[in-house]
């Protein structure tokens, strides 16, 4: 697959075209090429036989005229009306075929360029930062890799399938046209057809401004739609039905005025069209009634002019549908282009060497870094993660704890200082290597639409059903799996939404136990879950964390009471670092932190008792048992 970028640069059609060129005839695919060379074998031929055509149409009108003067090389016995009838549908079904199997042998080289394309843009867009995922939207974004593909498949087709044999058919009848009646017809035909693409090209350079405003709005409308349906408990809990169909309206509303412009522009471009080519036939027609009045010229030359030019319409007619098409598709395919043109904020060095984990120690070493220069988020911290051990890392809100995972896993590069795993700079390493030894266990696990054995396997998509089955075990959730109805084969729903918080958390943890990282990322692991949930997930991740080095990024403090070492992070700075017993005995941040956190669960619990009982103290309901 060719590496070059293309671009979708309106003023650059051929240029354009021309870096489409290595999908269309694919290096590492002699049988596509084979398929093109075929193809245009057979789109010559056609050609070539379609000039026939008219041929026995003059011939078999001569003869019903008595006046045939067929060439000599045609047999006396093809010289009848009825043998030149026959003969002139069978040359137009011969013509007719040849066009099919061109069809179907440049139908899988359409297609693989299509692929191959969407392939190049799908990666890119995984190759992309973060940071440009987090200010996409994913409506949005699907619509431009649809339409874009379509527009591929357009330009591919029409610039080999349309282009060479409308311009080879214009040559044949320049010639037949001068050779047999003069250069009068073939003044008539070029400045026909030049009046015919000079109309065209204007008109379709105006309603591409159209189709644009037209495609704008249909992303709009899309992006709306999806966005509304990944939400779509948040819209029922505010009750906002309404608002959404009316924002989605406004988004449709705006693509039904573009959509009418589009298609009333397409009526005008046809009737100019009609006018131009109408003018020109009737001129060149006018003078063969003329030759024919005085005799020049037989009944048969007439019917055959008109029959070459009815035929000529058609390719002509093809200029502008194939310049209409391929511009329309450039205008659908410049967003997807402009995606291949977006840079990967982070990418390998030349020379990245794959990470070798020899311990499996973690070192942030004077590490600065801000998202935007005037918003700094990390102001030179350091700390180590001995192999084996665990670091806690809490704080206030927006004080740059889940930055520091990101920076592990180099979805950032820093812009200072050095982040370390064995003494091995992440930024000298191969991306592929750094992510396959890190495991990750996220606050909001966002499962895919698929089964749940799917997403445990995501850990390590080569792991036996057996292995599946015991990190789930693991994990504290196969006995949930293998009392639903489908067991493994259950379906979460998008986003995971079929399942509770605690069951996705689980899912997570044994697909992390499945990978089976040497290094652990828990970043705020279970600071969405009740108390109770939290108690069992937190059993799970010791189990998980066991003789690995893990990272943990802690907004309840219960959850890092055991950490080899706790780093209290504050405005992007390391306020206070230490065990838990010792930060308590300081006094400091970390202790007003447990204190707040402390009395808010004494009271939280304090509710739920005064809920549970009435005032004489008798028990009105008792809690539920977890399963």
């Amino acid at each position: 697959m060719a590496d070059k970028t293309v671009s979708a640069d309106s003023g650059s059609l051929f240029s354009t075209i021309l870096n489409l060129w290595p999908y269309m005839w694919p290096a590492d695919r002699p049988d596509l090429k084979a398929r093109v060379v075929w193809a245009t074998v057979f789109l010559v031929v056609a050609k070539l036989i379609l000039m026939l055509v008219p041929y026995f149409f003059k011939w078999a009108t001569d003869a019903l005229d008595g006046e045939l003067n067929a060439p000599s090389y045609i047999p006396a016995i093809l010289s009848t009306p009825v043998m030149l009838v026959a003969a002139y549908n069978v040359v137009r079904i011969a013509q007719l075929g040849l066009n099919q199997l061109r069809d179907a042998l440049f139908a899988k080289v359409g297609q693989h360029a299509v692929r191959q394309l969407a392939y190049k843009t799908f990666v890119h867009l995984h190759d992309l930062s973060l940071r440009f995922h987090l200010e996409r939207r994913t409506g949005g974004l699907s619509r431009i890799i649809e339409r874009g593909t379509k527009g591929i498949e357009t330009i591919v087709r029409f610039t080999i399938l349309n282009t060479v044999p409308t311009l080879l058919e214009f040559a044949l009848t320049a010639i037949i046209f001068a050779v047999a009646y003069g250069w009068i017809y073939v003044a008539i035909i070029a400045v026909t057809v030049w009046l015919y693409t000079w109309f065209t090209v204007r008109a379709s350079d105006w309603r591409i401004a159209i189709r644009r405003e037209m495609n704008d709005s249909d992303t709009d409308a899309n992006t709306k739609a999806i966005d509304s349906l990944l939400n779509f408990e948040t819209v029922k809990y505010f009750n906002n039905e309404a608002m959404e169909a009316r924002r989605f309206d406004r988004s449709m509303a705006r693509y039904e005025d573009a959509a009418t412009k589009t298609w009333t522009s397409l009526g005008w471009l046809n009737f100019g069209q009609g006018v131009i080519f109408g003018l020109g036939m009737m001129v060149a027609m006018g003078i063969s009634a003329w030759e024919v009045t005085r005799g020049s010229q037989t009944l048969g030359d007439f019917v055959f002019i008109n029959a070459m030019l009815m035929q000529l319409s058609i390719p002509l007619n093809f200029i502008g549908f194939i310049y209409r098409e391929i511009r329309q598709g450039l205008t659908d395919i410049e967003q997807m282009f402009d995606l291949l043109d977006v840079p990967a904020e982070v990418v390998d060095k030349p020379g990245a060497k794959p990470l070798e984990i020899r311990e499996g120690s973690v070192r942030f070493e004077n590490v600065h870094f801000a998202y935007d220069p005037s918003r700094p988020i990390l102001k030179g911290i350091s700390f180590d993660i001995p192999a084996g051990k665990t670091v806690a890392v809490v704080g206030p809100s927006g004080a740059g704890k889940s930055t520091i995972s990101r920076l592990l896993f180099r979805f950032y590069d820093v812009q200072q200082g050095a982040v370390l795993i064995d003494g091995q700079d992440v930024r000298d390493l191969k991306q592929e290597s750094l992510r396959a030894a890190i495991g990750m266990v996220p606050q909001d696990t966002v499962l895919f639409n698929d089964t749940i054995a799917y997403n445990i396997r995501y850990g390590r998509p080569d792991a036996t059903e057996e292995e599946v089955r015991r990190a789930a075990e693991l994990a504290q959730i196969g006995t949930f799996i293998e009392s639903l109805p489908e067991g493994y084969r259950t379906m979460v729903g998008e986003r995971g939404l079929k399942l509770s918080g605690g069951e996705k958390q689980r899912v997570a943890i044994a697909r992390t136990i499945l990978k089976a990282p040497p290094i652990l990322i828990l970043d705020e692991a279970t600071s969405a879950l009740d108390t109770h949930t939290e108690q069992e997930i937190q059993a799970a991740l010791d189990l998980v964390s066991r003789g690995r080095t893990t990272l943990v990024i802690a907004h309840r403090l219960s959850t890092v009471i055991g950490a080899d070492e706790i780093i209290v992070l504050k405005e992007g700075l390391i306020a206070e670092r230490g065990t838990h017993r010792q930060l308590l005995a300081a006094g400091g941040l970390y202790a007003a932190m447990w204190d707040r956190q402390r009395e808010a669960t004494e009271a939280e619990e304090r509710l739920r008792r005064a809920r549970e009982t009435d005032d004489m103290g008798v028990v009105l309901r008792r809690p539920i048992p977890a399963y």
